[in-house]
This record gives structure tokens, sequence and C-alpha cells, in this order.
């Protein structure tokens, strides 16, 4: 059953015509990736699933209606949730803080029990719950964006680039987490320029080059396509 579905969008930066006409899908319960080079589109296409950009034209499907026009907010609440690029954690705020901000669509009464499902999944984060998230290392830091993200109980969760900056070890870290979220049933839209480690976790991929979706299929055959093995892994 399809979850998500991308039809068609067009996106522009002012004059510069950003996201061509793509179309994907994402269905319940898988991991799908998004893969490309530097500039190819990813993260804009997942800003403008998530409500932060407006498609020019086209159509974007969640749970079988349009969001398309939807404040980002009100998406949230529809059951989608971004984990951005950078991480973007509020600095300045601790841990709890933190999290707590990403359970502000839930009701008052649910947020301790969210809290504690995040703690449970992430208990370096309960270890520094009091801790200012600017005083956090990389890799805690992208455990709190994406414990924040979950606090708001998605049914899709969208992971900008997690792996981003982070040493080899984490990144094993944080591919285990995904896969164990997908697990519990989280569906996930996964963008990452470490396009190996997307694909041996993914279900489906899709190839993006300047905007435009050149290639898609099951991962196991991405990862093994002579093409995508040139371009993007390296060998």
């Amino acid at each position: 059953m399809s979850l998500l579905k991308v039809d068609n969008i067009h996106v522009y930066y002012g004059s510069i015509h950003a996201i061509k006409g793509i179309s994907f899908e994402v269905c319940e319960g898988e991991i799908v990736t998004l893969i490309g080079a530097n500039g190819a589109g990813k993260s804009t296409t997942l800003n403008t699933v998530s409500g932060l950009l407006k498609p020019k034209s086209g159509a974007v499907e969640f749970k079988g209606k349009n969001i398309v026009g939807l404040p980002a907010n009100r998406i949230v609440t529809q059951g989608m949730a971004l984990c951005p690029e950078g991480r973007r954690v509020f600095l300045q705020m601790t841990v709890q803080e933190n999290l707590e901000m990403g359970g502000y669509t839930r009701p008052a009464g649910e947020i301790e029990h969210s809290l504690q499902d995040v703690y449970q999944r992430f208990p370096r984060l309960k270890e520094r719950r009091k801790q200012i998230a600017g005083t956090l290392s990389g890799g805690e830091q992208q455990m709190l964006a994406m414990g924040r993200a979950l606090m708001s109980k998605p049914k899709l969760m969208m992971l900008d680039e997690p792996s981003m900056g982070l040493a080899p070890i984490l990144v094993e870290q944080i591919f285990d987490i995904i896969k164990e979220l997908n697990d519990a049933g989280t569906t996930i839209l996964l963008v990452e320029q470490n396009a190996r480690k997307a694909l041996t976790i993914a279900n489906r991929g899709y190839v993006l080059e300047t905007g435009r979706i050149v290639m898609q299929g099951a991962a196991a055959e991405l990862l093994h396509d002579d093409e995508v093995r040139k371009a993007y892994l390296g060998t």
C-alpha cells in the first residue's frame, strides 16, 4: 500500500528549475532511499514533501490525500516527520527540551510516554537529558535529531544525510538504528550520500541527477548495477 506518492513535481528557486518532474512512491513498511551527487535535488525533494517548499506543479499524496499547500506543521500532525540535514537541534536547549519540542503536536498526556520510548531507543540521550544540546558530539546530536522526529510518532520518517560528518563507527550505529526503527514499524524515506550504506538497508532506491530521476529499482539491483557502482560507489 502506497503511503507517500510524489507525482511529477516541479520545484523552482527563483528562476532555477531545481526539481524537474520527478515521481516516486514509498509503500508502508519500506525503506526507500534517494541517492545522488551534491546538488542533485535530494534535500529539495524532502523539503517539498514535508511542506517547507511548495512545488510549482505536481502532487504530493500522503495516505491518499494531496498535501501540497498544507503548512509544514499540519503535515507533521498527519504523521510525517523530517530529520533535517545538519541535524538542526536547538543548541541552547537541553536534550530533553529538544525532545519535548518534537512532541508539540501530541496530546500533553502522551509526551512522557513518548519521551520514555525515545530514551529506551537512545540510552545515551537519557544519560544526557539535562545536558545542553550544543555540547553533544556529532553522533549524539544526530541521535537527538532522530529522537526529536520520533516524538511526533510518525508513520513516515524522512532522514536527510543522517551519516554526514560522522566517524565510521557512528555511521554503522546510525544505520543500525534506522533499520531498527523500520523493523519496529516506521516507514523510512532516506536521503544519503553514502550510497552503499543506504542501498544495503533499503528495499528500493531512486537515483537523482540534476533534478531528475535517472534510475530506479530494487536496492540490491542498484547496488550491483555497473553505472551506479561507477558513479556513486567508487567501484
